[in-house]
C-alpha cells in the first residue's frame, strides 16, 4: 500500500491518466481524425484482464474525467465507456481466449458501438457527425495489439491482480 491506495490500484490508475494525457496531446490536423480512443483502449484492456476491479463504475468515472478534459457535453463519454465496460465484462472470459487479432476486431466493434453513443448525443444536442468521426473505431482495432501488450507486461512487471 502506498499511501491510501493500494499498490495494484496506483498502477491502474496511472494508466488512465497516461491515456488521458496521451488523448490530450494535439495533432496535426491530418491526422487528429485518426486518434484512437485510449481511454477506452485502456479500460477494455483492464475489464478483460481484471473484471473484478475494473468494470461499469470505472468506465463512468473516467469518461467523466474524459468529459471534463475535453470539453465535450459531460456525460458523453461517461455513458459510451460505462456501456463498453458493462459489454467486455460480460464478454471478457471469452475474449481472453481470442488470439489478439480477434481481440482487435472485437475492439473495432465495441468502440464503433462507443462511437454510436457518442454520435446519438452528439445528434441530440445539434452537432451531426461526419466520416472522420468513425475513423478512430478503425485506428483503435489497428493499435490494440500494442495497447494489449504494453499495458499486460506493466501489469505482471508490477504484480497487478
Amino acid at each position: 500500500m502506498i499511501g491510501i491506495l493500494p499498490y495494484h490500484l496506483l498502477v491502474i490508475i496511472t494508466s488512465f491518466v497516461a491515456a488521458l494525457m496521451i488523448t490530450l496531446l494535439p495533432l496535426p490536423n491530418a491526422l487528429a481524425p485518426l486518434r484512437p480512443d485510449w481511454l477506452a483502449l485502456v479500460l477494455i484492456y483492464w475489464v478483460i484482464a481484471l473484471p473484478h476491479r475494473v468494470g461499469v463504475g470505472s468506465g463512468w468515472l473516467v469518461g467523466l474525467f474524459q468529459d471534463a478534459a475535453t470539453g465535450t457535453l459531460l456525460g458523453q463519454h461517461a455513458l459510451g465507456l460505462a456501456v463498453v465496460a458493462w459489454l467486455v465484462q460480460g464478454l471478457h472470459h471469452r475474449i481472453r481466449n481470442y488470439p489478439l487479432w480477434q481481440q482487435a476486431i472485437l475492439v473495432l466493434v465495441v468502440i464503433a458501438l462507443f462511437r454510436v453513443l457518442g454520435a446519438w448525443v452528439l445528434g441530440v444536442s445539434g452537432r451531426p457527425t461526419g466520416f472522420d468521426y468513425w475513423l478512430p473505431a478503425v485506428s483503435s482495432m489497428l493499435v490494440w495489439p500494442l495497447v494489449y501488450l504494453v499495458l499486460r507486461y506493466v501489469r505482471r512487471r508490477f504484480g497487478v491482480q
